[in-house]
């Protein structure tokens, strides 16, 4: 029987996007090179600012239909300030019609330490910090992003300007099911602590009566609580634990929730991220593939630019999560987390100071991305 081949479409992105990516590619790459089992076929296409310098638009037809037609996406991140605010034409409605066309309505961002030789970097005590693993999942398609506005300057009233923010309980039902799912995944299941302004905002008052109406009656078995969108961001810098499990939240609270959350670690380098279309099954017998978008959470960082300097880990452990999310390959998948624990570790263990910039090392992007590929291929060749 000849292995099973996955479409993979790869959008290198801005600034230091084509540098990690080429890192989490070489990694895939080599997943593929040594597996009798499946292939993977990845293929470059322009998005973000670098289309919009080839083709005026940042999201190319071309570019939209090889993702519809993709088992996954790896992206890398866009923009910078060539394309700021005041440009004409920028890369960020792009990506949001990207993922609306996509129907990409759940953001997974995981944040806890890749490994404990890096607690000195964490911003927070390591009493606090260590035994931090939460994961934040929050609706990408709904709320105030998506919602009817009106810019300043548009009449009536040129003076002013709003963004409505609109949920509906399908919505709500849907993202609720993917936390629970994730939750499940583990024995026990882990903890949902969704988010709201149930005290000030309707939205949030939907989406705590549904929140709770799904996890009562279709998943008894997994625990929950609700918190005010302040008081969870106090909790995330004073006691993070308390969070521990799965931060369930909108589109708007997840965006800030989820930013604030990946400094715990102590780089934005480190953390990966996945948006998917529907509730994932985790890999079993039972698989059913998800499409999803991976991409690491941090920026494109047009000021390191080009030096070689930029922590490909986010991205590398995005390809991990995108093997085992949307393509059921959870042995490779792990084998890379594995490999990056390894490798992050080795400054602990060795002296070998393999670090880039952000962790206080000298190391470059493609040094650090080879010498994960070097323990990756132990790794798969001892499971």
């Amino acid at each position: 029987m000849s292995p099973k081949t996955f479409q993979i479409a790869v959008l290198p992105g801005d600034g230091i996007g084509p540098e990690v990516v080429a890192q989490a590619v070489r990694v895939l790459e080599t997943v593929s090179e040594l597996s009798q089992d499946f292939k993977l076929e990845l293929k470059k296409y322009p998005f973000g600012g670098n289309a919009i310098d080839q083709f005026g638009d940042p999201l190319p037809a071309a570019t939209l239909k090889a993702c519809q037609e993709a088992d996954a996406i790896l992206m890398g991140s866009i923009g910078g300030p060539k394309w700021g605010v005041t440009a004409p034409v920028r890369p960020e409605p792009g990506l949001l019609k990207l993922r609306k066309a996509l129907g990409l309505y759940a953001n997974i961002r995981p944040a806890n330490l890749a490994s404990e030789s890096l607690v000195s970097y964490s911003p927070l005590r390591p009493d606090i910090v260590q035994g931090v693993n939460l994961i934040v999942v929050r609706e990408l398609i709904g709320g105030v992003y998506f919602g009817t506005r009106k810019e300043q300057g548009v009449a009536p009233n040129e003076d002013t300007a709003w963004d409505n923010m609109i949920y509906s309980v399908p919505e709500v039902e849907r993202i609720t099911r993917v936390a629970a799912q994730i939750a499940s995944s583990t024995n026990p299941p882990m903890e949902i602590h969704s988010v709201d302004k149930a005290n000030v905002l309707a939205t949030s008052r939907l989406w705590r009566k549904t929140v709770s109406e799904i996890l009562t009656n279709e998943y008894p078995e997994i625990k929950f609580d609700h918190h005010y969108v302040d008081a969870a961001s106090m909790f995330i810098v004073q006691n993070p634990k308390k969070l521990n499990g799965i931060i369930l939240t909108e589109n708007l609270f997840g965006d800030i929730l989820s930013d604030q959350a990946s400094v715990i670690p102590g780089s934005l380098g480190l953390l990966p991220s996945a948006s998917l279309a529907g509730a994932p099954s985790l890999p079993s017998d039972n698989f059913k593939p998800t499409l999803g978008l991976y991409e690491p959470i941090h920026g494109s960082a047009p000021d390191i630019a080009g030096q070689g300097i930029a922590n490909p880990i986010g991205t590398i452990l995005s390809a991990a999560m995108l093997l085992r999310y949307s393509l059921g390959l959870e042995r490779p998948a792990d084998a890379i987390e594995e490999a990056v624990r390894k490798v992050l570790d080795l400054p602990a263990i060795g002296g070998l100071g393999l670090r880039t910039k952000d962790l206080g090392g000298n190391v470059d992007t493609e040094t650090l991305g080879r010498k994960v590929v070097e323990v990756l291929i132990s790794a798969l060749h001892r499971s």
